[in-house]
């Protein structure tokens, strides 16, 4: 995958430290001797699957911490009407923001590399031929705009901070590496979305890029599509201090 042909996205997600962090380790390797020509690609390869593992690890770890934290704060607050109306208030707002579970009718968004054995237009080069974190990113923000009340990205749900960066013709999504086919469903009114999809200059790039180079896209109405919660970590970038009616 390239943001050559389209704009890549803005944003960066952690993920790219470890991929920087793999290939320091790599040049490493090279300066106390070691052939990178010959065996730095199977090296990088086999950090990427370690980060990976961890990466998954870590999530497993956070999760088991989350709901630990979760439980002793309904302990600590549990006598205390202020904490509870406020936990009630964000348990309402969860679904919306990706944290709870999301059911309902919507769309299923399918985007692929051309296929290795084509008949190519003339001049046609790599970059022509794989879908690009641009691509990915204009379904999002087409589906976003078509009001889908969820959304995820193979099998992640996505909120309003995740991103997804392309390394080679793979997408990096909150640690995890995925090979094409790239899956993308929302929940929503599977009219409103598609609808949104034909509208999106972006969209409408891409599809070019379909007919000419002969890359996938597709498109299905879910009657019943169920997105998982949000399970990565938060940063706190913002915080503000609630006030206290019972202050002076």
């Amino acid at each position: 995958m390239s943001s050559v042909r389209r704009p890549a996205w803005g944003s960066i997600i952690p993920a790219l430290t470890l991929l920087a962090g793999t290939l320091f380790a790599a040049g490493a390797s090279t300066s106390r001797g070691t052939d990178l020509r010959e065996d730095g690609r199977t090296r990088i390869t086999e950090l990427i699957g370690a980060e990976q593992r961890r990466t998954r690890q870590a999530r497993t770890d956070y999760r088991r911490l989350r709901h630990e934290v979760d439980a002793l704060s309904r302990l600590a607050g549990r006598d205390d009407a202020r904490v509870e109306d406020a936990r009630a208030r964000a348990d309402r707002l969860a679904a919306r923001s990706g944290f709870a579970p999301l059911t309902g009718p919507g769309v299923r968004v399918t985007l692929d590399d051309a296929p290795h054995t084509g008949d190519y237009p003339r001049g046609a080069g790599p970059d022509d031929l794989v879908v690009h974190e641009s691509d990915v990113q204009g379904v999002v923000n087409a589906l976003w705009a078509g009001g889908a009340l969820g959304m995820q990205i193979m099998d992640q749900r996505v909120i309003s901070t995740s991103a997804v960066r392309c390394v080679g013709n793979t997408l990096i999504l909150q640690g995890v590496v995925y090979s094409p086919p790239f899956r993308i469903t929302a929940v929503g009114d599977p009219a409103r979305l598609r609808a949104a999809l034909d509208a999106s200059p972006e969209v409408k790039i891409y599809k070019r890029y379909v007919r000419e180079y002969g890359l996938g896209y597709a498109v299905r109405t879910a009657r019943h599509a169920a997105l998982p919660a949000y399970t990565g970590n938060v940063t706190m970038r913002h915080a503000t201090v609630p006030s206290d009616p019972g202050r002076n």
